[in-house]
């Protein structure tokens, strides 16, 4: 079985993830598949626009926790090639179909497509705060959020399909039975608009988005470094072993007063 399952409609591609016992977790494999399939995508002069969504009950649920614990790192061993969060490079729309759960890297990879529906009662979360992972991701929720609605998501909170729709994150809101029909509605009204049109402005508004600061990545280096890094492990066997984590918090307690900068 597919972990990723591909489908034409026409000059529309959709791409649906498919390890929905692992509510469509992202593993090496995965990670892998989706690059390629994008990167086909972007290339394929057939194709003009995706619908990218998820199998079962999850759209995505982020990190294979599994994988991540057998590898002892985040992630595993990835390919040095691998992106699977290039969906905001393309020069092609790519509509958002949320059927479910969309949680870390799940919700990441929604923030990353152009127009998003999601069904009523998905459940939105950002995990990496509890277990002590930092990266430009947060560049994500200020792009798409009001500052204390991002604030409040990089710091574990959980939304509702209900409340993003009402701050704007999401175009629509459909029944389990209407997500995919109204995704392709969205779609088709794409394929109306003059091709250079609809490519041009994709990318005006891309570009108008709030942009990461150029050293945000080594900031959160920085940062990621600035505590018990034991603490990332301790994360992950806790949540294995479905108990409460005992972190450690700081090498040096003094270091809370101490965080770095780039001023």
């Amino acid at each position: 079985m597919a972990v990723v399952e591909t489908e034409r409609h026409g000059q529309v591609l959709v791409v649906r993830m498919n390890r929905p016992d692992r509510l469509n977790a992202l593993n090496t494999e995965m990670r892998a598949e989706l690059a390629r399939i994008w990167t086909d995508f972007r290339h394929d002069r057939a194709l003009e626009v995706a619908i990218f969504t998820g199998t079962g009950r999850g759209f995505c649920a982020g990190e294979d926790m599994k994988e991540s614990l057998e590898h002892g790192q985040p992630g595993g061993q990835r390919p040095a090639i691998e992106d699977p969060f290039m969906v905001s490079t393309l020069e092609k729309p790519v509509i958002a179909a949320v059927n479910g759960f969309a949680m870390g890297g799940g919700f990441m990879l929604v923030e990353r497509t152009d127009l998003r529906l999601a069904v009523k009662g998905a459940v939105f979360e950002v995990s990496e705060a509890k277990r002590w992972l930092l990266g430009g991701y947060n560049h994500g929720h200020v792009a798409n959020l009001p500052f204390p609605i991002a604030m409040e998501m990089a710091l574990g909170f959980r939304f509702t399909a209900e409340r993003f729709y009402e701050l704007g994150f999401l175009n629509r809101l459909c029944e389990p039975d209407q997500l995919m029909p109204e995704a392709l509605r969205m779609a088709e009204h794409l394929l109306t608009l003059p091709p250079a049109s609809r490519v041009n402005t994709v990318h005006m508004m891309r570009q108008m988005r709030p942009a990461p600061a150029a050293n945000q990545q080594r900031l959160a280096a920085l940062l990621h470094d600035h505590g018990a890094k034991s603490d990332l492990m301790e994360s992950r066997a806790a949540f294995a072993e479905k108990r409460k984590p005992n972190f450690k918090g700081w090498n040096d307690p003094d270091d809370r007063y101490r965080l770095p900068t780039l001023e």
